[in-house]
């Protein structure tokens, strides 16, 4: 018989470097992986870590590490808030694309005008856009007691459809050949969000990102709305009685995390992307999820985070073309952190206790 016993004092220090273990613990076992695909592991190890920070073309990965990792620490923020208050936002994919369409859509409404306020107005709609699709399962949580985890989920592939019925249809770009896709953002000079240093590929939402983690850590660290976040999600009955609304929580949780999260969409779409199309999502919204434990939703944290996982983005398209590996072993190697993060931290948290009749 095997179960866990719950440690009376765990020890601070190792709460603290269990990301570092499971970061150790991921290239293990990681190695193993590209052993078992046919692939020197230490070849591979440094390729994803090494090579994107210090190797021969450091400075154009630099910048797409900062690239990468922005959509990851700003989605990662806004979920870390409802993820303390224990509101569990797993939809932010769906709040990303939303953000993207909804902005997207006002910026081609005006298209071809050129105004300095096009840009900024195309911020705030794709904010206003993942907070209103943030919403809805914050709403069916009040008013049904609905799970949010399920319908944050379920909404993910009811904004991809809407994704591709609105590219195929209102927003299909009418000089496309009839493609799947929105016009370029590229050629519409107003609307579009350029490259700041030539490049780097570093764009206005790497700047917001960054305004982003200080904005949080004050909220969570200096504000009484931090205190009463960590308060709703540690002692539930405490916060009631020191006045925390636990509906008004959930509402603002989830709509800060869907803001944050359409507003990294509408930053993506104008920026990388370029355009619409139906192959615009590409997971940021579910990876965020392992930035903010990796970060152990700490804005500070989650901005380290976000740039680790950012560079096996940016490494793993280096092996995929170095050593010819599928996308798939990438997804899986990062996969892993989240795997080994809850790991060590049931470890650290409990003791494994083995036998038959251990009393309770």
């Amino acid at each position: 018989m095997m179960r866990l016993e719950p440690r009376s004092d765990p020890s601070n220090v190792m709460i603290g470097l269990t990301p570092i273990f499971a970061v150790l613990a991921t290239m293990i076992f990681g190695g193993l992986l590209f052993v078992f695909l046919g692939k020197n592991p230490f070849d591979a190890i440094r390729m994803i870590f090494w090579d994107p920070v210090f190797g021969e073309h450091a400075f154009y990965y630099r910048g797409q590490i900062l690239v990468k990792a922005a959509p990851l620490i700003m989605i990662a923020l806004g979920l870390s808030f409802g993820f303390r208050a224990g509101i569990w936002n797993i939809g932010a994919e769906g709040q990303f694309i939303m953000g993207a369409v909804i902005g997207g859509a006002t910026g081609l409404a005006l298209y071809p005008l050129d105004s300095f306020i096009i840009f900024p107005l195309m911020i705030v709609m794709g904010s206003i856009g993942g907070l209103l699709w943030a919403l809805i399962p914050a709403y069916l949580k009040i008013r049904f007691n609905a799970n949010e985890i399920l319908v944050s989920l379920m909404l993910v592939y009811v904004a991809f459809n809407f994704l591709v019925g609105m590219v195929t249809g209102p927003l299909r770009n009418p000089d496309g050949f009839n493609f799947p896709e929105s016009r370029s953002f590229q050629d519409f000079p107003a609307a579009h969000n350029p490259e700041l240093w030539s490049g780097t590929g570093i764009h206005w939402g790497v700047l917001v990102t960054l305004g982003m983690v200080v904005f949080a850590y004050i909220a969570i660290t200096r504000h009484i709305f931090g205190f009463n976040v960590r308060l709703a999600g540690q002692a539930p009955r405490a916060a009631k009685f020191a006045g925390v609304d636990p509906n008004k929580m959930i509402a603002i949780c989830l709509g800060i995390s869907g803001a944050l999260a359409g507003m990294a969409g509408l930053f993506e779409l104008t920026g990388p992307a370029g355009k619409l199309t139906t192959t615009f999502p590409v997971g940021y919204g579910f990876t965020a999820i392992i930035v903010a434990f990796l970060g152990r939703l700490h804005p500070i944290g989650i901005l380290f985070a976000g740039l680790l996982l950012a560079i096996t983005y940016v490494g793993g398209d280096i092996i995929q073309s170095q050593l010819s590996l599928p996308k798939a072993s990438i997804q899986v190697f990062q996969g892993m952190l989240l795997f080994f993060l809850l790991a060590v931290d049931i470890l650290v948290n409990f003791k494994i206790r083995v036998g038959k009749g251990i009393s309770k």
